[in-house]
C-alpha cells in the first residue's frame, strides 16, 4: 500500500510540475530576477549601416503551391537589399518548385535531385552561405516585415548565438479545431519560451523561424527528425544563449485536421526522444546547472517520462481505491475519470464536426501525450532517415 501511495504521489507531482508547476516556478524566479536586476532593457534596432549581412534560408520539398505567396512575403521584408540574400534549398523536389523560383532573380537556388531529409538539405545550404548570419524559415510560413531587423538587434548581445522567433498558428475558418488546439498550445509555449529566455536561454528553436551564427553551427546527423531543435541546442551546449522574441514571428495555418496534426506530433515526439539521447550530456547538472534545470523541466519530461506517469497515475489510483484507501484517492480518481471522459467527449465532438473548446482542450492534451507513445514506434521505423511526410495545412 505504501509503495502504491508513493508511486501515486510521485506521478502526480511529475504531471503537475511538467504542465503547470514549471510555468509557475519559472514565473516566480523571473519576477525575483527582475526585482534584483531590473527588467531587461530593449536595445534599439540598429540602423542600416550597422545591420549585418543576412541570408533567409528556406528548405522546401515540393512546395510549388506556396512559392508565389512565400516570395511575395519574403520580398516585403524590411532589410537593406545589399545585405540580404534569399536562398531556397530544394533537394529532392520533383514538382515545379525550381521552375517557379527561376522567375525571381533575387533567389539563390540550391538543389540536388536526391532527397535525404531536411537536416541534409540544411547542411547543403549552409555550405553555400556567404553572409554573417542565417535565418531559417519554412516555405509555408509567412514572416512579419520587421522580423530580420529584430533578429539582428538580438545578435548585438555577445552572449546570443541563436535567436528564436515566435510561431503563430491561425485557422483559415472558425471552427477548425485542430488548428485552434495547436494555436492554444503554441500560445502557452510562447509564454514559457519568453520566460526561459529572460531567465537564461530558450530551450530550443522551432524551424518556422530561427536564426543562428554560422560559426557556431555543429553538424546535425542526417537522420535527425528535429534538426532545428538539435542545431539550436548545440549552441546552448557550447555556452551561448538562445534569445527569444515575439517581435519576429512566423504565421502559418494549422493542420487541416486531427489526423494531419497527428503526423506532426508523432514526428516531434520521435525527434524529441532522439534528441534526448543525442544531447544526453546536457542532463548532467554539474556542467550547466541552470541549462539542465530548464532543459529537463521544459523538454525532457514532456518527451519522455510524463506521458508514462500519466498512465501510472491512473492505474495506481484505481488500485488504491479498490484497496479501500483514504477518500481523497476516490476524489482524485473521480476527477481523473471526469477529465478523460471530457477528452473522449471532445474526440466524439471533433469526429462528428461539433465544437466545444473546453472538451476539445481536454482531448488535445490527451492526444499530445498519446502521440509520444506513437512517436516511439515512429522513431523505430524512421531511425535511419531524416525524411518525413509533411502534414497538410488547412
Amino acid at each position: 500500500m505504501l509503495t502504491l501511495k508513493i508511486l501515486f504521489w510521485v506521478c502526480l507531482l511529475i504531471v503537475f510540475y511538467t504542465y503547470i508547476g514549471y510555468g509557475i516556478l519559472l514565473y516566480i524566479i523571473v519576477r525575483f530576477k527582475r526585482l534584483f536586476k531590473g527588467k531587461p532593457l530593449k536595445t534599439a534596432i540598429p540602423g542600416d549601416d550597422e545591420l549585418p549581412t543576412m541570408t533567409l534560408l528556406i528548405c522546401a520539398y515540393n512546395e510549388e503551391e506556396v512559392v508565389a505567396e512565400k516570395m511575395a512575403n519574403t520580398l516585403a521584408i524590411d532589410y537593406p537589399k545589399d545585405k540580404f540574400r534569399i536562398m531556397w534549398v530544394t533537394d529532392g523536389s520533383n514538382d515545379r518548385t525550381n521552375e517557379l523560383l527561376k522567375a525571381y532573380p533575387e533567389v539563390d537556388i540550391v538543389f540536388t535531385p536526391e532527397r535525404r531529409g531536411k537536416s541534409a538539405a540544411l547542411k547543403h545550404g549552409l555550405h553555400e552561405l556567404q553572409t554573417r548570419y542565417v535565418t531559417f524559415t519554412d516555405a509555408n510560413t509567412m514572416l512579419n516585415a520587421g522580423a530580420l531587423r529584430e533578429i539582428a538587434r538580438l545578435f548585438m548581445d555577445p552572449t546570443v548565438g541563436c535567436v528564436s522567433g515566435e510561431k503563430r498558428v491561425a485557422a483559415k475558418q472558425d471552427g477548425e479545431m485542430a488548428a485552434e488546439g495547436e494555436g492554444l498550445y503554441w500560445r502557452y509555449e510562447s509564454t514559457l519560451k519568453k520566460w526561459d529566455s529572460e531567465l537564461y536561454s530558450t530551450m530550443g528553436a522551432a524551424g518556422e523561424l530561427y536564426a543562428i551564427d554560422p560559426t557556431l553551427v555543429r553538424e546535425v546527423p542526417d537522420e535527425a527528425l528535429l534538426d532545428d531543435f538539435m542545431m539550436s541546442m548545440y549552441v546552448v551546449k557550447d555556452g551561448k544563449r538562445i534569445a527569444y522574441t515575439p517581435d519576429a514571428y512566423a504565421q502559418e495555418y494549422g493542420s487541416a485536421n486531427i489526423h494531419e496534426e497527428s503526423k506532426r506530433k508523432r514526428r516531434i515526439a520521435a525527434g524529441g526522444l532522439q534528441s534526448i539521447w543525442w544531447l544526453r550530456g546536457m542532463l548532467n547538472p554539474f556542467k550547466q546547472p541552470l541549462v539542465t534545470f530548464q532543459y529537463v523541466s521544459h523538454r525532457v519530461l514532456r518527451w519522455s517520462l510524463t506521458p508514462i506517469t500519466m498512465v501510472l497515475l491512473l492505474l495506481s489510483n484505481i488500485v488504491l481505491v479498490a484497496l479501500g484507501s483514504h477518500p481523497f484517492y476516490t476524489i482524485m480518481l473521480i476527477l481523473q475519470l471526469l477529465f478523460y471522459l471530457m477528452a473522449f467527449a471532445g474526440w466524439l465532438q471533433n469526429h462528428y464536426g461539433q465544437q466545444n473548446k473546453l472538451l476539445y482542450a481536454a482531448y488535445y492534451f490527451v492526444f499530445m501525450n498519446l502521440n509520444v507513445f506513437r512517436g516511439m514506434a515512429y522513431l523505430k521505423s524512421h531511425a535511419k532517415s531524416g525524411a518525413w511526410e509533411k502534414a497538410k495545412r488547412s
